[in-house]
């Protein structure tokens, strides 16, 4: 008898951290990959940081938390808070490590080569660019600058999270025995990247740090600078609001937001280079332990690379970009509800256009017999269409109720700001279920009809942001089926008003039954399996990280069950584990767009059920979020969606596939049709007629020949 496996064993499981820097390592390997047009590569370097930032505020804020609170507990790995971020620690170095050596040694001589100089110190300007450079301080950065000194005094002053500053070590000028500590912000309201003369046909970029680096004395006229060089800080940026004691949510949020500035320093950036006296002395300032300094050969925070990524008259360094198409049961400009009523919709964006959506609340807005609105907003855009139509909807006379979540991190000041001016405008605005984030993505629009009364509803894998929809990959369907009206009905009901109704017929909810309904949809799969039938799941998400549904996977997979996971960032499963896991893969696709879409299909002997939603299968998403999942009932629009995944099943150009150690690796593609999904989607989307390929046997639009 074999032994039963225990499948709660932590050494079945990746620690969700490091898994995440996994991911940013394969955000930061499209950077590296010579394949990719330059600047293309420029802009995967400044996502790496930028994604590194957020994880530094949050998820290694949180687990500093940890420590402190003496909190010992084990994650599902079998790692203490402690044991976590050391080993956060050694990954991040070798991430940065890597990054800074493709961003100098790679990029920075490539993009000389093509004419794109970038002056990495001062001293190495040209006597011209010396004096163009000075004359831009004084007139344009000088009297933005403000410098504080540190002695008896004047105290340490606030330095902000994320912010580019320059340290500096002054002493008097007739002796150099009494030091003093100043800083200087760079100030954010300047471009960081300044154009100077250079030779002809190319074009020159100076670091705004560099400008005032090079002047810094005179900001300090009466002392002698020893020494200055650029450093920045990261904050605990996560956000702990007690809402059964808020008497006024949104007011509670305003006052956390103005805490985060004062947030535990994590970290501390500074140039490697920096004198000893000078890093002890903001070490001591900024309660920073020595394993949390990261010591940087170039830039500090070089997001700044985006910017560049846009320079004009360099269209050849950049993919052609991607016009979205339209969708094609969609004339622009036309009735969408008489459009919506002659079949359900399959939207797929940013190959698609996320027009429609708009249009969708834009005509509810203006049409006369539209009685209410209601939708839910997570991040929206900074000049929000959506948010526009809204308000004249209820201008309009209309009831317009919209749920904004208040706690999107790192939205919150911006959803504040919109939640006031819906409120302004006439719009019933809440803010949703205490204790739950709301992340379903819902819009409901109740039209009086010559049949009576019809619900009109959107629902969708992503945010009601006509900006990111040009750039995340997601999916979404109009349907006016009255089944999903109804819920939809009550979906609202039960955010604004907490009434739950007894009976949902198609839609399915967390923190309520979502999970409940995966365990036994992959529960049935495994029982299918067992009777000696064809069982299959395939499942495309962000992050899978939840222990109940790994284990669920596992055991199906040991019983037979063929699954295959499209899973972008973090993935706590492993592949490859003899009677655990063979029957399993995982891919992660990181291409020209982000993948965003959430999509579940399960084979159920032949009974084919896919579904779709805002739900990854994480945790927060299944117990602490308010989230939807919602079936593909029609047939046609089933096939479009299993489409997707075939097609990211058949790539083998921009997947990467784990293996049993836990590592990513590309395709072999040595004589084989080279499919990148992304650009199939892209040509599919543009073309009237998509030719049609097969590869292992399943029908996919192959736009690529074989490679040699």
């Amino acid at each position: 008898m074999e032994p039963k496996i225990d499948f709660k064993d932590p050494s079945l499981y990746e620690n969700r951290e490091l898994s995440w820097i996994k991911f940013d390592q394969r955000v930061l390997s499209e950077a590296r990959d010579k394949t990719i047009p330059l600047l293309e590569r420029l802009k995967f370097i400044s996502i790496t940081s930028s994604n590194l930032d957020e994880f530094y505020m949050v998820r290694v804020a949180s687990l500093q938390d940890m420590v402190h609170a003496k909190y010992k507990k084990r994650d599902i790995a079998g790692m203490t808070a402690e044991e976590q971020l050391a080993a956060i620690n050694q990954a991040t170095r070798e991430l940065v490590s890597t990054q800074y050596n493709t961003y100098t040694r790679s990029l920075v001589p490539l993009l000389k080569k093509e004419g794109i100089h970038i002056i990495d110190a001062h001293e190495n300007l040209t006597a011209k660019q010396k004096e163009f450079v000075d004359k831009y301080f004084m007139e344009s950065v000088y009297p933005v600058l403000t410098p504080m000194a540190v002695d008896a005094s004047r105290p340490f002053p606030l330095i902000r999270n994320k912010t580019l500053n320059i340290a500096a070590l002054l002493c008097g000028k007739q002796s150099e025995d009494e030091t003093v500590f100043a800083t200087v912000q760079v100030p954010g309201v300047l471009p960081r990247l300044v154009r100077i003369p250079g030779e002809e046909n190319t074009v020159t970029f100076i670091l705004l740090e560099q400008i005032i680096e090079r002047n810094i004395g005179i900001l300090f006229s009466n002392y002698k600078v020893l020494c200055a060089y650029p450093y920045r800080i990261m904050r605990n940026a996560d956000l702990t609001i007690d809402e059964d004691e808020a008497s006024d949510l949104l007011k509670e949020i305003e006052n956390k937001l103005k805490m985060r500035q004062w947030g535990e320093v994590i970290r501390l950036e500074i140039e490697s280079k920096v004198d000893k006296r000078l890093l002890k002395f903001l070490k001591k300032e900024l309660d920073i332990a020595t394993e949390d300094v990261f010591q940087i050969d170039g830039p500090i925070d070089l997001t700044f690379l985006m910017k560049l990524y846009g320079i004009e008259g360099y269209d050849r360094l950049r993919y052609k970009p991607h016009k979205p198409q339209q969708v094609p049961e969609i004339e622009p400009g036309s009735d969408i509800f008489a459009a919506i009523r002659k079949g359900d919709i399959f939207l797929h964006h940013p190959y698609e256009t996320f027009d429609p959506v708009v249009d969708f609340i834009r005509q509810a807005a203006k049409d006369p017999d539209v009685l209410a609105i209601k939708q839910t907003l997570y991040r929206v855009s900074g000049n929000s269409p959506i948010i526009s139509s809204l308000a004249q909807a209820a201008e309009n006379g209309k009831q317009v109720t919209v749920l904004v979540e208040l706690k999107a991190r790192f939205d919150e000041e911006h959803n504040i700001v919109w939640a006031r001016k819906l409120e302004q405008a006439g719009c019933h605005v809440i803010y949703g279920l205490v204790g739950l984030k709301t992340h379903s993505k819902i819009a409901l629009v109740v039209r009086n009809e010559e049949d009576g009364i019809r619900r009109y509803v959107h629902l969708g894998t992503g945010n009601y942001n006509d900006s990111t929809a040009k750039l995340y990959t997601d999916c979404g369907i109009f349907t006016c089926k009255e089944s999903i009206g109804e819920d939809a009905t009550a979906v609202f009901n039960m955010l604004s008003g907490y009434s739950e109704p007894l009976v949902w017929n198609e839609l399915i909810l967390a923190p309520y039954w979502l999970r409940d309904r995966f365990l036994r949809l992959i529960e049935r799969e495994k029982r299918h399996a067992k009777q000696g039938k064809e069982a299959r799941i395939i499942a495309k998400m962000n992050s899978l990280c939840d222990r109940g549904i790994i284990e669920a996977l596992y055991e199906a997979a040991a019983s037979g069950v063929k699954i295959d996971l499209i899973v972008r960032g973090i993935c706590c499963l492993k592949v490859g584990i003899p009677g655990v896991s063979e029957n399993i893969t995982v891919r992660s696709i990181v291409g020209n767009f982000l993948e965003h879409s959430r999509i579940f299909y399960f084979f159920n002997d032949g009974n084919t059920e896919v579904y779709m939603g805002s739900a990854d299968w994480m945790p927060r998403n299944l117990d602490k979020r308010v989230e939807i999942v919602f079936p593909v009932i029609d047939e046609e629009l089933k096939k479009k969606a299993l489409h997707i995944l075939e097609v990211e099943l058949a790539d083998n150009v921009k997947a990467r596939v784990m293996k049993p150690d836990g590592t990513y690796e590309k395709i072999d593609k040595r004589g084989k049709v080279l499919v990148n999904s992304q650009e199939v989607f892209c040509s599919e989307a543009a073309a009237a007629v998509p030719r049609e390929n097969a590869v292992d046997g399943r029908r996919i639009f192959i736009p690529a020949e074989p490679v040699e």
